[in-house]
């Protein structure tokens, strides 16, 4: 199957965020199969995400109120940190096939803390396994010291059970809400998880002594079940394939993506012995990725949007902070989901607010556009309070140019050769009526207006 630019385009937007004018060229009209094989292929290469992050040496509870504090405003500043590295990794890296996937897995298997170090450990541990055996990154997430204490684990001991973690592996990570266990599977599981929990320099470790090592009950077996054994279980029900095939289908193709389908390429899955790469591949060569109805219509996420637009210019911040800012105002900041259950989706993006905010960002980041932000720890206590307070010429200091330099000169060169077809390029999806109307109006405006007028409408919004 040879693929249209259109194609290509849906193609790289849904297993990455987007694709250059010059990458499109090169690869337009090509066939399918070594599109899809040369994905996957470039994204071989495990290359994980850095942070310089400092040891800490001692025990939190003999630090003074004033050390503590100190602590906690280096872990918050590493943690900002984390986020631009990654924003910064998904925008340059050749291997977007693997960063697209570790950005689905990282809302799959949300987990919300402030220990950069661990952040930065569990990131790397959903990069490492993102292409290869789901099994084995189930396992290292569940190991993971950012999950044992997000989710309590370290609370769950012989004496005392706790079911956080055991009812979020089912619900969430594997099986899916309500879809063939009880909640006496639920605990019985949390009995064979008691034990797992991180020593003092925060690594995972089996702690034999609150192990609850008796006979259990789980999903039908019967056995002296640990937590390795739980999870064995979990993968053996083909129920787990389709439950990740479902969920990666509706974020690869979209909602319209029929159970019929997913049924099917669940089975490939399964029967892969739980291969993502080749689950990835099944997904895209389907006939139904390039239906209409799948094209043009998904609601770019936050990240997706801001990703796609400095791969598209190349864009420099002078204040990388900027991008965080532009990320709380769209509610998507990365390694803080609302909670375990990741973010909403789809139209669940759009509210009055955050589609204004949308449609102004191409003037923000592409023009020196201006907008009110505040980083509250750069301000004095009496300034915040004014701010919250509403005091317009308070306000008013606080509004700051984004000052982001998008490569024009890159982005002109490469264009250049197919100006006409500008907004097949942007756009993604049907265009309405007043849209193309507005559009017609840049006609003789030079190439930089015309390119913001196009990515200031809503249909910029899909992919």
């Amino acid at each position: 199957m040879k693929l249209s630019r259109k194609q290509i385009q849906h193609l790289y937007w849904r297993v990455g965020f987007g694709i250059l004018p010059d990458e499109l060229e090169e690869i337009n009209g090509k066939d399918l199969s070594s599109i899809v094989k040369s994905l996957l292929k470039s994204s071989e290469v495990y290359a994980p995400l850095t942070c310089e992050i400092p040891e800490f040496d001692g025990d939190l509870k003999s630090l003074s109120k004033e050390e503590r504090k100190k602590l906690r405003k280096v872990a918050n500043q590493k943690m900002i940190e984390l986020d631009l590295n990654w924003i910064d990794l998904m925008s340059h890296s050749k291997a977007i096939l693997r960063e697209k996937m570790t950005f689905f897995f990282h809302d799959h298997f949300a987990t919300r803390i402030k220990n950069p170090a661990q952040a930065l450990e569990l990131n790397n541990i959903i990069r490492r396994n993102a292409l290869g055996d789901f099994k084995k990154l189930l396992s290292e997430v569940s190991k993971s010291p950012a999950m044992i204490h997000f989710l309590n684990n370290k609370q769950n001991k012989k004496s005392s059970p706790n079911e956080n973690f055991a009812r979020e592996v089912l619900e969430l990570f594997t099986l899916g809400r309500d879809n063939g266990y009880t909640e006496l599977d639920i605990k019985e599981a949390a009995r064979a998880f008691t034990g797992w929990t991180t020593n003092k320099g925060l690594q995972f470790t089996f702690n034999q002594k609150v192990h609850d090592s008796g006979s259990k009950t789980f999903l039908g077996e019967i056995g002296n079940f640990d937590g390795n054994d739980i999870l064995n279980i979990i993968t053996k029900q083909e129920q787990t394939a389709l439950y990740i095939t479902e969920k990666l289908c509706k974020f690869l193709v979209g909602d319209e993506f029929s159970k019929k389908n997913a049924r099917q390429i669940s089975k490939e899955f399964y029967q892969s012995n739980y291969s993502l790469s080749i689950l990835v591949e099944t997904i895209l060569l389907h006939n139904d990725f390039f239906a209409s109805h799948n094209m043009g219509t998904r609601i770019k996420t936050p990240t997706e949007l801001i990703v796609g637009m400095n791969r598209l210019f190349d864009i420099e911040y002078k204040s990388p902070k900027a991008v965080l800012q532009i990320q709380r105002k769209l509610n998507q900041v990365l390694f803080f989901p609302p909670d375990v259950s990741g973010w909403q989706e789809g139209r669940e993006w759009i509210d009055s607010s955050t589609l204004m905010f949308r449609m102004k960002l191409p003037s923000l980041l592409l023009n020196f556009g201006v907008i009110e932000w505040r980083d509250d720890s750069e301000l004095s206590e009496n300034m915040v309070i004014k701010i919250k307070k509403g005091k317009s010429k308070v306000q008013e200091q606080v509004k700051k140019k984004v000052q982001a330099y998008p490569n024009w000169e890159c982005f002109n060169q490469v264009i250049s050769s197919q100006e006409e077809r500008l907004t097949e390029f942007l756009l993604q999806g049907e265009i309405s009526s007043g849209a193309q109307k507005m559009i017609a109006e840049t006609n003789n405006q030079d190439t930089k207006y015309r390119v913001i007028a196009i990515m200031s409408t809503p249909e910029y919004q899909l992919c």
